[in-house]
């Protein structure tokens, strides 16, 4: 396997909000490889937009990061403390197309100018030479009549146009890796899928590393080779797409793929994942998502769990791969799934290999068979 452009090694960050500390990231581990489209996901609050602002700088101040390391070409960049520091990071290595464009753009400035900006500050071009550069850039992102389009405000475009504009301010950067924050968000159908063929045509011609964040399953079966289910503040499953579609092993990635409109039967009430994500101002014990997981361990209660290796590219945090763990089934929709996968010839129940111990090594002293039993009231 290639070595990683970008990894991510036990990071933790933190916000601190009326006296408190809030947990945001815990212990995140996480390689990305060159030229790949990794898909972040889960639900709001998980911590995927703050994971990825880490990576650039841009978390509010009240934020820090309070352990690991961030490597970017053998650079530590949590080495990196000011604006000016993170000047050579930002945008130039690393750019990232926003949530919502209409706040994203300066209302007071006209398209032509807010694209020239980056331009002439990455592509060192001026003058009529840079309004070519950006009429190139529009024209790249289906915006027609670019010289026209040119000196008009965000206003004056729709919302799909407002997002190809973003996409051609970071592709003038001229970045090495494109962070795609939610980049259909608010976006009907048929402007979702141009925006998302944009995004890979621009990748192709650039040899981008795409990261997506999203909650949005259809948009990642559509853009990402590789998916890391993020749950509060940490991961807890990463594979490839095929994988973590059609050989899900954590109860959270069940419940998420349970929660597809697409698997809903008629006359049946669609799925929804009971309960609520945990405070992250307090302690986590255990596995964050125990108490809403209906096959939740005793052992999920008390201890965090360790990571399994279940290929050479799938990983996953919970005890329910521990050889001492009984068998659980998954949904029976999910288990459909599973039946595409043996068809794609995945590594489907072949035996985990514990990698990464969680708080306190799965082996430790203490440990019963009785503590693998179902932690949940009958």
């Amino acid at each position: 396997m290639a070595e990683p452009l970008l990894s991510v090694q036990n990071l933790d960050f933190e916000f601190t909000l009326r006296s408190q500390v809030l947990h945001a990231l815990r212990s995140v581990s996480l390689d990305i490889y060159p030229g790949e489209s990794l898909a972040i996901v889960g639900e709001s609050g998980s911590g995927k937009s703050v994971f990825v602002n880490t990576l650039i700088g841009l978390n509010a101040p009240n934020g820090r990061i309070a352990g690991g390391h961030i490597y970017y070409h053998g650079q530590d960049l949590t080495a990196l403390k000011t604006e000016k520091d993170w000047k050579s990071i930002r945008g130039t290595k690393i750019a990232m197309v926003m949530q919502d464009p209409m706040t994203s753009l300066n209302p007071l400035k006209t398209i032509g100018y807010q694209i020239r900006e980056a331009v002439e500050l990455h592509q060192n071009v001026h003058g009529e030479e840079a309004k070519k550069v950006v009429c190139n850039l529009l024209r790249e992102v289906g915006i027609s009549n670019p010289e026209r389009r040119y000196k008009q405000y965000p206003h004056e475009f729709s919302g799909g146009m407002r997002q190809r504009v973003v996409i051609a301010i970071a592709i003038a950067c001229r970045p090495e890796i494109l962070i795609c924050d939610e980049p259909t968000t608010a976006l009907d159908v048929t402007i979702q899928a141009q925006i998302l063929n944009i995004l890979k045509q621009m990748k192709e011609k650039y040899h981008l590393t795409t990261i997506y964040i999203t909650h949005d399953l259809g948009v990642v079966a559509n853009v990402a080779d590789r998916i890391a289910v993020m749950y509060a503040g940490e991961f807890v499953e990463e594979g490839t797409c095929s994988e973590v579609f059609y050989d899900p092993r954590h109860p959270y990635t069940w419940a998420l793929l349970s929660s597809l409109p697409q698997l809903g039967v008629k006359g049946q009430d669609l799925y929804s994942i009971a309960g609520t994500p945990p405070n992250l101002f307090h302690e986590v014990h255990g596995d964050a998502f125990a108490p809403r997981n209906p096959h939740a361990l005793k052992i999920d209660f008390v201890r965090r769990p360790p990571v399994y290796q279940v290929s050479d590219t799938h990983f996953v945090r919970t005890w329910l791969l521990d050889p001492r763990s009984p068998h659980m089934e998954a949904p029976s929709h999910i288990d459909e799934l599973r039946k595409k996968g043996r068809d794609m010839k995945l590594n489907i129940y072949e035996k985990p290999v514990l990698v990464k111990a969680g708080e306190g090594d799965g082996e430790a002293a203490g440990m019963k068979k009785s503590d693998f039993e179902n932690g949940k009231d009958e």
